[in-house]
């Protein structure tokens, strides 16, 4: 329905440019809340990076994503022990291990915490920082993964 059919709807039932504003208006605001819902605002994946990853090929993509989710609970296991052990040069190693594997989902910010949390524990030091270190691993990839499941659900073919 073009502008002018609105013109002859309004003179032929009485309706004002201003009830006709608040509908658009209101059709709108509709519009967005339904795509905002359906559309999830991913904070801790770059799915750009991903994509660029899996060469946008969709069985690589949930490949990588539930390779993404086994590490990552490995991962945390294995943090929890080697810091309980105060092994901390084979926990700066996992440390690095776990760099690798939030990369590739474009989690820089993660990223940067285990690179420092890698050479922290390599050379033994900031030991009471370890704990919040595992903890932000475990609250970001947790994170992480409900976007995945929401990016691969849909967002790819």
């Amino acid at each position: 329905m073009g502008f002018g059919s609105l013109r002859n709807i309004k003179h032929q039932k009485s309706i004002s440019e201003s009830n006709i504003a608040i509908f658009v208006t209101d059709s709108l605001l509709q519009f967005n809340n339904f795509n905002s819902l359906a559309i999830m605002d991913y904070k801790f994946i770059n799915t750009e990076y991903l994509e660029s990853v899996a060469g946008g090929d969709p069985e690589i993509a949930r490949e990588l994503v539930s390779m993404f989710k086994e590490q990552t609970i490995e991962i945390f296991n294995d943090m929890k022990s080697l810091f309980s052990a105060k092994n901390y040069i084979l926990l700066g190693q996992l440390a690095h291990k776990a760099k690798s594997s939030v990369a590739i989902m474009g989690m820089n910010d993660l990223a940067i915490m285990l690179k420092t949390f890698e050479l922290q524990a390599k050379e033994g030091k900031e030991s009471q920082l370890y704990e919040s270190y595992i903890s932000r691993f475990k609250t970001d990839t947790d994170t992480a993964v409900i976007e995945l499941e929401d990016y691969l659900m849909n967002r790819i073919n």
